[in-house]
């Protein structure tokens, strides 16, 4: 599925998901004094985010997106390292290469699955290609290399994908939140103005909205920032393997081409 097709998905999902939790869950007339969720005082946590106002809408939004993407990202991740542990394979698949045994490493890459084993696949089955070609081992090499290259800018995408909407959605969060404050004490200001004695429903609801979309805001950025944080170094970390395997294998491979 196309990265932009899932965005969208989960957007529209999400989206259909919070309109109603707090339409029919924090709107509930369960959840106010009398009944009535315009002019009636909350009395549970329910009824004060809904008196968040609309703005809750998009960022209980946010918030399920995040999740979302949290939980996409550790499934891929978890998936792209493979069925088995990491170190073990990488020394199988050296050892067999140095005893010229490629169809078997290529074998163990196959049986392994994941990111790393196939750009090591790639990369061995490029040299099976070459290793009978009447060229010298410089060019051999090169052709593993440009294999490699050519792997590495397949896999690196899909250990990617989804972190720049982390990282997009924990600046959006927060500026979403502040204009759900914004809005909240242009209300209260409003009651404040009015002739006569201040509507104290209305002061109280501008202030709940206010402070009620700035705890939403920043809870969604939090939770955003650290899943990017988190993950942007797992992405870093497993290239960084991939490399020194890659480097590796090559290094093998340069001394029987020669």
């Amino acid at each position: 599925m196309k990265q932009s097709v899932f965005i969208t998905i989960v957007l529209v999902v999400a989206l259909v998901v919070s309109f109603a939790v707090f339409q029919f869950v924090f709107g509930s007339p369960n959840n106010f004094k009398g009944g009535d969720t315009v002019a009636g005082t909350p009395i549970n946590v329910f009824g004060q985010i809904y008196k968040g106002g609309p703005v809750v809408i998009a960022l209980m939004t946010i918030s399920i997106m995040v999740i979302t993407f949290i939980i996409e990202r550790q499934l891929s991740l978890g998936k792209a390292k493979g069925r088995g542990p990491i170190e073990p394979f990488v020394k199988k698949v050296q050892t067999l290469v140095m005893d010229n045994d490629i169809d078997g490493a290529i074998a163990e890459c196959n049986k392994q699955k994941g990111s790393l084993a196939n750009v090591l696949r790639l990369a061995l089955e490029r040299y099976n290609v070459v290793k009978d070609d009447p060229i010298d081992g410089e060019k051999k090499m090169a052709e593993v290399q440009r294999a490699i290259e050519e792997a590495m800018m397949l896999e690196v995408p899909l250990l990617e994908r989804n972190l720049v909407a982390l990282s997009t959605i924990a600046s959006i969060s927060v500026l979403v939140g502040l204009f759900g404050t914004v809005l909240g004490m242009i209300r209260s200001f409003q009651a404040l103005a009015t002739a006569g004695t201040p509507n104290a429903t209305e002061l109280s609801t501008g202030i709940s909205e206010a402070l009620i979309n700035t705890a939403f805001g920043i809870f969604g950025a939090i939770v955003a920032i650290i899943g990017y944080n988190y993950f942007a170094t797992r992405v870093s970390n497993f290239t960084y393997m991939i490399d020194e395997a890659t480097y590796n294998i090559m290094q093998i491979l340069t001394v029987k081409s020669k």
